[in-house]
């Protein structure tokens, strides 16, 4: 994050962090999260000493609410300021941001931090509209397989495939990608995938896995890189088929884990794919800024909780 960005008011001035998510969250105005009443004219900003900034009491239902009511902030005693910072370096950063270099730079304890982390991935998880189909005509989808387990230096570590967990992406070439962390990549967990999210009218590009052979013939075109052929190393095939942005993903993925992250339980490994998606599927490339990114992860908050309990016990 640039030092223009750290002058903004939102980290630093409550008042104006709160106005900056009122008018995210709320752009034609508040609404009550109890019973969803959206006159304004049965909605009453409460001001003065004997209430806390920004609480609203709605006239139809008689409940009080502020802007963290529904969402990943509600219940928190984090201050906004330190809310909207921790979205924008996570937003911000390519390859992620540690919960202790968040416990650092926010100033709150490591398991306050590593909380915070898995709820701004809750905020980032895809909505609805992203469960349309991709590709479709004329368009193309890449698809790959990865597995990612202990270092060789970790206790536990093991060699061999099966001792790994498993990663399933599709990816758009110049559009975006999903990934989904599967409990064995085999060919009826990966048809699945790719049935539910891709449009049987794209052309899809594997490398020669024979994950896809009988499922890439549902689709209206199968074309196949084979990276081994003649002990060579072969990226782009004779048509022109390929599975580089696919593996560029998992190159990103990997060093963020292994460079950043360190560590990761089976138990989070979706809620990480779901962060670097996010990343991903807003980056500079199709013409997003960080500050538009870490808007979007802010929209993405209402409607959502998640608490302690839910996520699980810190992994270290």
């Amino acid at each position: 994050m640039t030092s223009a960005a750290l002058t903004n008011p939102i980290f630093t001035n409550e008042d104006k962090a709160r106005e900056h998510l009122e008018a995210i969250r709320w752009p034609n105005g508040p609404y009550c999260p109890h019973c969803g009443e959206a006159d304004q004219a049965h909605l009453k900003r409460l001001e003065g000493k004997s209430h806390r900034p920004g609480l609203f009491q709605c006239n139809s239902c008689r409940q009080h609410f502020t802007v963290t009511v529904g969402s990943v902030f509600e219940r928190s005693k984090i201050p906004l300021t330190k809310w909207l910072l921790g979205f924008h370096l996570m937003a911000s950063s390519k390859r992620g941001i540690s919960a202790h270099q968040l416990h650092r730079q926010l100033g709150i304890t490591y398991k306050t931090a590593w909380f915070m982390a898995h709820r701004i991935r809750e905020a980032m998880t895809p909505g609805a509209a992203s469960k349309d189909p991709m590709g479709g005509s004329g368009k193309i989808v890449q698809a790959d397989e990865t597995y990612i387990g202990n270092t060789k230096r970790a206790k536990s570590y093991r060699k061999g495939l099966r001792h790994k967990r498993s990663i399933v992406a599709l990816v758009e070439p110049q559009g975006k990608a999903r990934v989904f962390h599967v409990k064995k990549a085999n060919v009826e967990t990966v048809r699945e995938i790719l049935v539910r999210n891709v449009d049987r009218k794209s052309e899809l590009h594997t490398d020669e896995s024979g994950l896809y052979v009988q499922t890439g013939k549902e689709f209206a075109d199968h074309k196949t890189v084979k990276h081994g052929w003649n002990k060579r190393g072969v990226y782009v095939g004779p048509d022109g088929q390929t599975t580089n942005h696919v593996e560029n993903f998992f190159g990103n993925f990997k060093k963020g884990m292994k460079g950043v992250y360190g560590f990761c339980s089976e138990q989070h490994l979706q809620r990480y794919l779901t962060e670097f998606e996010f990343r991903y599927n807003n980056r500079s490339a199709l013409g997003v800024t960080d500050g538009e990114r870490a808007v979007t992860a802010l929209q993405g908050a209402e409607g959502k909780r998640l608490t302690y309990r839910q996520v699980g016990q810190d992994p270290l």
